[in-house]
C-alpha cells in the first residue's frame, strides 16, 4: 500500500509528540545538571566550612597559647618578685646583723683593758706569722699608747714561743675613722698583715657567709653541691 501525505491533524500529532519527547529530554537533561550542581555545591560548601573551621581552630589554638605563654610569664614575673623581695629582705637582715656585729667592735675598742688584751694577741699572731727581727706596727693615733703596751706584752711572749727576739716600732699612721686594730709592716716593707678590727670582720663576713645563711635561713635548696 502506497503511503500517503499526513494530513494537517497527523501533521500537528507527530510534532506535539516531537515536542513532548524533547520537552521531557530537556526536562531531564535539567534535573541531571541540576543533581550534579547541587552535589558540586554540597562538596564545595563541605569544603568551605572545613576550610573556615580549621581557620578557626587554628585561631584558637594560637590564641590558646599565647594566653598560656602570657600566664606563665605572668607567673614567673609575680615569682621573680617575691624571690627579689625575699631576698632583699634577708640581705637587710644580714646587713642588720653585720651592723650589730660592728656596734660590738666598737665597744670592744673602747673597754681598754679588753682591747690591749686583744692587740696583744693580733701583734703576737703577726710576730709568728713575719718571723722577721724589725717589724713597724701601724695603728691609730689615738690607740698609739695602748699598742705600745700590747707590744711589750707580745715581745715577750713571743720570744718565749719562739725563742727569738723582734724589734717593734710604732707608727700612729691608720686613720682614726676605722674601729681599731693594728697593721704590722716587716722590716724590708714586703709583707703586710693587715690586723685591724674592720679588716677582720670583713674576713669574718666573708668566710662565715655561707654558714650564717644556712642558720638564719636553712639549707639552699638550689645548692646541689658543698665544698
Amino acid at each position: 500500500m502506497a503511503s500517503r501525505p499526513l494530513n494537517d491533524d497527523e501533521v500537528l500529532s507527530e510534532m506535539n509528540k516531537m515536542v513532548a519527547f524533547i520537552k521531557q529530554e530537556a526536562l531531564e537533561k535539567a534535573r541531571e545538571i541540576k543533581v550534579k550542581a547541587d552535589e558540586e555545591f554540597a562538596i564545595e560548601k563541605a569544603k568551605l566550612v572545613k576550610q573556615e573551621q580549621q581557620a578557626i581552630d587554628a585561631q584558637y589554638e594560637k590564641k590558646r597559647k599565647g594566653a598560656e605563654v602570657a600566664q606563665k610569664i605572668a607567673q614567673s614575673t609575680l615569682t621573680n618578685k617575691s624571690r627579689l623581695k625575699l631576698l632583699q629582705q634577708r640581705e637587710e637582715h644580714l646587713q642588720d646583723l653585720f651592723a650589730t656585729a660592728r656596734e660590738s667592735i666598737d665597744a670592744l675598742a673602747k673597754d681598754e683593758g679588753r682591747y690591749v688584751q686583744f692587740l696583744e694577741g693580733v701583734i703576737l699572731q703577726g710576730f709568728l706569722s713575719l718571723l722577721e727581727p724589725d717589724v713597724t706596727v701601724h695603728a691609730r693615733p689615738k690607740d698609739v699608747g695602748q699598742v705600745q703596751r700590747a707590744i711589750d706584752g707580745a715581745t715577750r711572749q713571743y720570744t718565749e714561743i719562739s725563742g727569738r727576739t723582734v724589734s717593734a716600732t710604732v707608727k700612729g699612721s691608720l686613720s682614726d675613722d676605722i674601729a681599731g686594730g693594728v697593721k704590722l709592716v716587716s722590716g724590708n716593707e714586703r709583707i703586710t698583715l693587715d690586723n685591724t678590727l674592720d679588716e677582720r670582720l670583713r674576713l669574718l663576713e666573708d668566710r662565715m657567709l655561707p654558714e650564717i645563711r644556712t642558720d638564719l635561713f636553712g639549707p639552699n635548696a638550689n645548692r646541689k653541691f658543698y665544698t
